[in-house]
């Protein structure tokens, strides 16, 4: 008997840790394998590929318990390639992202009588094909219904039948409105989740050739509700503005990885601009183009797009710099040193104003003079704050007495809607720390988001988001998702 009604396990549950970078440690009697991954949700797959090798070898069945950055999971696994799952993730250890919690719109729906648990041990019959056992449980987002209340009528005495007439019966006040195709459309369920494609449940369904299809696990389905924000509809071109008025703050990293984020995961017309009102870094630290100009060019030149019907955004291309496969494009600020020109609040307004015809989502890197006219004509235009800041004290008061300054001059609302980003200055941050600046920001700012040291954006030169640790990039997508919910 090799299937989930086989005896017991032989063997002493072995246990993985995996790590954030997708380095695993396999214990299984006594002995200690090594595994390493691009990631942790693949390194899950990679030891649990190897644990259903050795259980089909040894013709036994084997437990296995991976500890992993989402919690940890106990699996048995049977000879004939059958995965159970023993139990649920372990909760949040304390310091890990708070996004984790925020998202609330993603619920599991619960199994009706005779329907098997997302992670009920499937059978396989002597043809490979799993027993009928109900459909799976699928993942639907959360629809609120307002309650219906119908007034209550009186009833009238009996009258006389009217003749009919060709004007069209209104509804009566106590009924409200007759439902429309709208109503209709919104009532639609979500469709569901499809299968696993990342974690030991995608290498089941792989093992299996998809005969055993565990459903995502919480990892995936928080990374797909963030790709989902990204994603979402837009009612016109929106402006998030990347501020801190201390240098090193990561403001212009932040900028490209914002930008990145949306450039991937909706396809383009995204634009990063630096926005210092004489030079900052942003053109240095992306890709370049074959040309050299910049803001100001642009800015010389505005009257060739003044005209909506010759205006084209290919002319763009000539000013902007193009970042490949991250989608998105690069206005950057006056690279010439021993020019005079600068950028103020005017400048800023005409650009912005054409600019705005031809990208959906404009990224602002702001410089370092709050009180510069471009500085505050950026934050005037902004529909979602970022504040950004490492963990490091300087930093973060910087951010502090931004957000001071912005509530005395009229942008309390804004503070409110903004999303605070802290960024780990190495790969050991002071817990202390991260907690005190999570407690003031978050009581300033709709959001606190941590993201994690990267050792490739340490030498300074242009960025390659594939060059990035899969944890930074997952990171910064909850980020983008976070700003993208106050768009």
């Amino acid at each position: 008997m090799s299937g989930p009604d086989a005896a017991a396990p032989t063997e002493a549950c072995a246990r993985a840790v995996v790590g954030p970078t997708g380095d695993a440690e396999l214990v299984v009697d006594g002995i200690v394998y090594r595994f390493s991954a691009s990631n942790a949700a693949e390194a899950d797959g990679v030891v649990t590929e190897f644990m259903a090798t050795r259980a089909a070898h040894q013709d036994r069945v084997l437990d296995l318990q991976i500890e992993d950055p989402d919690g940890e999971w106990r699996l048995t696994i049977y000879p004939d390639g059958t995965v159970q799952e023993g139990g649920t993730p372990m909760p949040e250890r304390r310091g890990r992202r708070r996004l984790a919690d925020e998202i609330d719109d993603v619920e599991f729906e619960p199994p009706q009588r005779g329907d098997p648990s997302p992670f009920s041990p499937v059978r396989s019959s002597a043809f490979g094909r799993p027993d009928p056992a109900g459909p799976e449980p699928v993942v639907t987002a959360a629809v609120p219904t307002d309650p219906v209340r119908v007034a209550a009528v009186p009833p009238e005495p009996p009258r006389a039948a009217a003749a009919p007439t060709e004007q069209a019966v209104a509804a009566s006040p106590g009924q409200g409105s007759l439902p429309t195709l709208d109503d209709l459309l919104a009532t639609r369920p979500e469709p569901p989740a499809g299968p696993a494609a990342r974690g030991w449940q995608a290498s089941v369904r792989r093992l299996t050739g998809g005969l055993i299809a565990p459903t995502p696990g919480r990892a995936e389905l928080l990374h797909r509700a963030a790709v989902h924000s990204v994603q979402r509809s837009l009612n016109g071109p929106k402006t998030i503005v990347v501020l801190n008025p201390k240098g090193g703050a990561h403001k212009t990293t932040a900028t490209l990885l914002i930008a990145a984020s949306f450039g991937i995961h909706r396809g383009g017309y995204t634009l990063a601009w630096d926005n210092n009102e004489t030079r900052g870094t942003l053109g240095w630290r992306s890709a370049h183009a074959r040309h050299a100009n910049t803001a100001v060019n642009l800015l010389q030149d505005l009257d060739r797009f003044a005209h909506l019907g010759s205006a084209r955004v290919g002319d763009l291309d000539n000013y902007v710099r193009a970042q490949g496969s991250a989608q998105f494009d690069v206005l950057a600020s006056d690279e010439d040193a021993a020019s005079a020109a600068s950028i103020d609040g005017a400048a800023f307004t005409a650009l912005h104003r054409t600019l705005a015809r031809f990208y959906r989502v404009m990224v602002i890197d702001t410089g370092n003079n709050m009180r510069a006219s471009n500085w505050q004509a950026a934050v005037a235009a902004a529909d979602q704050l970022v504040i950004v800041s490492t963990i490091r004290e300087d930093t973060a008061q910087s951010a502090a007495w931004a957000i001071d300054a912005l509530r005395a001059t009229g942008h309390a609302d804004s503070v409110r809607r903004a999303v605070t980003v802290l960024s780990a200055p190495s790969a050991d941050v002071d817990p202390k720390l991260r907690a005190r600046l999570h407690t003031h920001f978050g009581q300033l700012t709709r959001a606190v988001l941590d993201v994690p040291h990267d050792p490739a954006l340490v030498p300074g030169g242009p960025l390659r988001v594939d060059a990035l640790a899969p944890a930074t990039r997952e990171a910064w997508l909850h980020v983008s998702a976070a700003v993208a919910e106050g768009l």
